[in-house]
């Protein structure tokens, strides 16, 4: 099924200024709230559709790759392309409606994720950010990367909880141990109660009394870890990829953040990349381009051999089909575009100049009309002079 336009889903023009984007993500999200909507399936699809778009339209780099690429380049990991849960949702955007707002406990959170049923919050740690380099050839097939990412893991002696054993723990007395605190709130809905994280514990349900010494009661160690990555084919220099759960881990307990991987395209001394496409210049010496001959030229997938007929004309592309680079999550690839250049030498020998006065007479030697060919006497011009 196609997906919806992002601007479509939030009303918005293209143009529309961050603060208008923010002002219809919000008008979005209060009508289609779960909360309000309780039970309504058809509801909390368009509240996560709506949490999707504003996640890329509120972001400039995303909105800008959005605005060139579409849905393309947010499924190379731009947007979560209709994965993002409730607790995704809830953790990225309490900004949105500020404080004392009735949603405010739920989109709140301080970079923490709620489970179902009332359960604790789990905090969230932050994500990383990578460069990987692909070269031309590597982007044409997909390719698999181990990469060694310096990272916060969990310390290793507590466990990640941050105390020194199990005996360091005391239950909060704010919370009694839930991690949470009730208010009822009156609103424009009617009363509504909601839950917030505790204030005296941040809603971890106990408090460390004795820290762990490895950690120093973070719960956490700088580590390095080796993860595996597998990159299609297709990609395209600034796209992102986004592995959940291998960035940094939280203090004391919860879910790491994600890793977020920037792709950078190594330039190729010869081919040169035009979207799909592939261009390369092939440059004949004069006898091959008026008598034809065979070459042998580079592409993304290895050497082929091109015939050159004879009499080809400076500045004529060949076409090569099929052998450029694939599009992203498609079957459709892009082709070669060969363009000839003719090389003419700046030095003769006595016998070259002899030849080539000769043949400067030759009536097929002289410039003649094709109607069929708008550069020619310009190409022409240049090629003799």
């Amino acid at each position: 099924m196609a997906k919806r336009d992002y601007y479509e889903i939030l009303g918005v023009g293209k143009n529309a200024a961050a603060d208008e984007i923010k002002k219809a993500y919000r008008q979005m999200a209060i009508k289609y709230h779960p909360d309000k909507n309780q039970g309504d399936k058809a509801a909390e699809e368009k509240f996560k559709e709506a949490a999707e778009a504003y996640e890329v339209l509120s972001n400039a780099d995303k909105k800008a790759k959005y605005d060139r690429f579409g849905h393309q380049a947010m499924g190379a990991g731009g947007g979560q392309q209709g994965g993002m849960n409730m607790d995704d949702i809830f953790s990225q955007f309490g900004d949105v409606f500020g404080e004392g707002h009735p949603f405010e406990s739920f989109f709140g959170g301080g970079g923490q994720r709620r489970g179902g049923g009332g359960q604790r919050r789990q905090k969230v740690g932050s994500n990383l950010r990578i460069k990987v380099k692909l070269t031309l050839q590597e982007i044409a097939a997909g390719v698999e990367k181990k990469l060694k990412v310096n990272k916060q893991i969990a310390c290793i002696t507590c466990n990640g909880n941050g105390a020194k054993d199990k005996s360091s723990f005391k239950t909060c007395g704010t919370c009694a141990g839930s991690g949470q605190v009730r208010k009822v709130t009156q609103t424009f809905l009617g009363q509504m109660a909601t839950t917030a994280s505790c204030p005296t514990c941040n809603g971890e349900g106990s408090i460390v009394t004795s820290n762990c010494n490895s950690c120093r009661g973070t719960g956490r160690i700088e580590g390095e870890e080796i993860i595996t990555v597998n990159i299609p084919a297709g990609v395209a220099d600034g796209m992102q990829l986004s592995m959940s759960g291998k960035g940094n881990a939280p203090e004391r307990g919860g879910i790491p953040g994600d890793l977020i991987i920037l792709i950078e395209e190594i330039e190729d001394p010869l081919l040169k990349r035009d979207g799909n496409n592939i261009i390369f210049d092939l440059y004949l010496n004069f006898a091959d381009a008026a008598l034809g001959t065979q070459v042998e030229i580079p592409t993304v997938s290895g050497k082929v051999k091109l015939k050159i007929d004879a009499g080809t004309q400076a500045g004529k592309i060949l076409r090569l089909r099929g052998k450029g680079l694939p599009e992203l999550n498609s079957g459709y690839h892009g082709d070669q575009l060969v363009q000839v250049n003719v090389w003419t030498p700046k030095k003769f020998s006595p016998e070259e100049k002899a030849i080539l006065e000769k043949l400067k007479a030759s009536e097929n030697f002289n410039p003649k009309p094709d109607k069929n060919d708008s550069g020619f006497f310009d190409r022409m011009k240049e090629f003799f002079n």
